[in-house]
């Protein structure tokens, strides 16, 4: 039995990546660099603002400089081109009439995710939000998960936890919760996440239901 269901943010619930590109595509022509195109730098987006800048992979780089420079754009354009993803809200609408309770896990900072919150109703609905910077750690430590599903107050073990990188199957496998894989998010440069831990693998939000109930 599925008692709660806990979601990852950016690449899951949220296809946050052409405002987090634009940004990264800003932080490098201030340095005289011509942007990458953005499916080389989607696979980067999971792996925040560093990742993001390291996945760039461009020489003589000052990469310091250029992640400053990617939040302080991504702070101002936060949510210019974000959208939930297809079936995100449809499925969340389902969860609650279920009477399912969900929340968000996510290693995005709290400034960012309220910024963010702000602009995108989803997020308002969440019933638990766990940040990057909500604990000293954050995933693949599971502690984060399991605080989460503590405010829930629901077990570990029928806790989903829904994600579209390693990190977070990392995670759902050390708290004891089943490990749903986002086909459909970032993945990073894996070549096969189908060889992360994980209990199952769904590759739209549209397909969710039929998997669990």
């Amino acid at each position: 039995m599925v008692e709660a269901v806990l979601f990852d943010l950016d690449g899951t619930l949220l296809d946050t990546a052409p405002d987090l590109i634009a940004s990264t595509h800003e932080a490098l022509r201030k340095q005289g660099f011509e942007p990458e195109l953005e499916r080389s730098l989607r696979a980067y987006v999971s792996g925040g603002a560093r990742g993001l800048v390291l996945g760039a992979k461009i020489p003589k780089l000052d990469e310091e400089r250029a992640i400053a420079d990617l939040l302080a754009h991504y702070r101002a354009n936060i949510s210019v081109l974000s959208t939930p993803f297809p079936g995100a809200l449809e499925l969340l609408d389902a969860l609650e009439a279920r009477g399912v309770s969900w929340g968000i896990v996510t290693n995005k900072s709290t400034e960012l995710t309220h910024a963010l919150r702000v602009h995108q109703p989803l997020l308002q609905r969440a019933k638990v939000l766990v940040c990057g910077d909500t604990l000293s750690v954050r995933k693949p430590d599971p502690k984060p998960l399991l605080l989460a599903a503590e405010q829930l107050g629901s077990k570990a073990q029928s806790t989903l936890y829904v994600g579209d990188d390693r990190r977070d199957m990392q995670a759902a496998k050390a708290a004891g919760m089943p490990g749903v894989i986002a086909l459909w998010g970032y993945l990073g440069d894996d070549p096969d996440p189908l060889a992360w831990p994980h209990s199952r693998a769904i590759r739209s939000l549209a397909d969710f239901e039929q998997h669990f109930w």
